[in-house]
């Protein structure tokens, strides 16, 4: 009996399993952009962008399944009509019966991901993320407080640095119960007398805090809190495992020099009008490189302050680069945005072949969709 050809839904699962949306950033808009989740999927398409002349390739060669890196709709919009370029886009494909999918922002700091792939073709060995989607070894306080209580002890947690989650603070879980006790002789009990068991409505609150911080945290806690021996304990959470996720990327190169480097570059990118441009001295030694696929210019503090020689990126702007230079950082190249993420669609592609084997077919696209065409 002949593999089950897969589903879009299948697909969708396995691609968002590698590259999360949730990791996306909150301005992107990544995930299925048209297609029956039922269907099947025999052939699958990779490219960086979903142009009309992208998505007419992915038509004729049958694709079931366009996969591209930059979104199609990035704005809301309130139609897709086909008398505008991006209506043409979407026809074209569903009139093919190929379906859309967008992996941006995720599939930029995954592991596998775009800037990993950059720094893979580069040579670099040794990657870490130049910024970690992972903040560190955390602990979890659980303390349990006097109902009355409970809003002050909340407070001075979170004053001292415990609740915070992303992009949140202050967060914190709590659930009602009753504490027993009884004070014993040469305890001051706040609640209660000596030598006479006490129920109390109490609750239970929950935070987590950097490991760093456990001591700071236990102390205005301990402040905080009515009784004189209040029931605690803290727990050293495990490492969720996303100390390989984040942005860009840094690592190592057999030494070469800043000249060197740059051939290099030229040689394992897609060539484009653009070229290798390079700010630096050409016999500058290069051992240690970072890279951060497509626009990458909101690192530039983030590579001040490590040891690398040399940040590849792209679309860097005339003051910030200017800037970046005159602090005594790394040189820099800047290369074609297209050419740097292309560099991803063989990595997910082989992806896809090593999960599900000859029950699809895959292709990457052959049209360079770099915008710019020639330069004098």
């Amino acid at each position: 009996m002949p593999p089950r050809m897969p589903s879009l839904s299948d697909l969708v699962d396995l691609l968002h399993g590698w590259y999360p949306p949730a990791t996306a950033d909150g301005w992107d808009a990544v995930g299925l952009v048209h297609g029956e989740p039922g269907a099947g999927v025999g052939k699958v398409m990779f490219a960086v962008d979903p142009t009309i002349e992208v998505a007419r390739e992915a038509a004729e060669w049958g694709a079931d399944l366009l996969v591209v890196h930059h979104p199609l709709f990035l704005k809301p919009v309130h139609g897709f009509a086909a008398t505008t370029p991006k209506g043409r886009t979407l026809a074209t494909l569903a009139g093919a019966g190929c379906a859309l999918l967008t992996a941006h922002t995720n599939a930029d700091r995954a592991v596998g991901g775009v800037s990993e792939a950059l720094a893979t073709a580069l040579g670099l060995t040794d990657l870490a993320p130049l910024t970690s989607s992972w903040d560190g070894p955390q602990d979890k306080l659980t303390v349990y407080v006097p109902v009355p209580d409970a809003d002050r002890v909340r407070a001075a947690l979170a004053d001292a640095g415990a609740g915070r989650i992303g992009d949140y603070d202050q967060a914190s879980f709590s659930t009602p119960g009753e504490g027993r006790f009884r004070p014993l002789e040469g305890a001051a009990p706040t609640i209660g007398s000596v030598g006479t068991p006490e129920v109390v409505e109490e609750v239970r609150v929950e935070v987590v805090l950097p490991r760093g911080w456990r001591a700071a945290v236990v102390a205005a806690m301990l402040a905080a809190h009515p009784y004189e021996e209040p029931a605690y304990d803290v727990v050293e959470l495990a490492d969720p495992g996303t100390a390989a996720t984040g942005a860009g990327r840094i690592g190592t190169v057999a030494e070469t020099t800043l000249r060197g480097f740059a051939e290099t570059v030229a040689t394992a990118l897609p060539a484009t009008a653009h070229g290798v441009r390079v700010a630096g001295d050409p016999d500058r030694a290069v051992r240690r490189v970072a890279v951060c696929g497509g626009a990458g210019d909101f690192l530039l503090d983030t590579v001040l302050r490590t040891d690398a020689d040399v940040y590849l990126t792209s679309d860097l702007r005339h003051h910030p680069a200017a800037e970046f230079l005159e602090q005594g950082g790394p040189a820099l190249v800047d290369v074609a945005h297209w050419a740097a993420e292309w560099t991803w669609l063989p990595v997910v592609r082989a992806r896809v072949e090593e999960a599900l084997g000859d029950t699809v077919e895959t292709r990457v696209s052959t049209r360079c969709t770099d915008p710019w065409t020639f330069r004098n």
